[in-house]
């Protein structure tokens, strides 16, 4: 099940489960579309792969499924990536 990470890794941008903006790559590395499609120019910097639109999980789905709490965010954001 994805974890549905509640921030962009780059510019630590909140992330709710609802949001059409995030981004994910097959490991789950998680961003916001601005972040993935500009500053990444859609490569993840963790692992080189593909960015995807995230799925939204339904809101029904949520209290038995909820979404991570736990913030995953580089100090350096983006600034070296590729």
């Amino acid at each position: 099940m994805l974890q549905l990470r509640p921030n962009c890794e780059c510019c630590n941008r909140d992330l709710p489960p609802e949001s059409a903006e995030a981004r994910i790559c097959s490991f789950e590395c998680t961003f916001c579309e601005a972040c993935a499609s500009g500053v990444l120019q859609g490569k993840c910097p963790n692992c080189g792969g593909e960015f995807v639109p995230r799925p939204r999980r339904p809101a029904s789905k949520l209290a038995k499924f909820p979404p991570s709490t736990e913030r995953v965010f580089k100090p350096a954001g983006c600034a070296a990536a590729p």
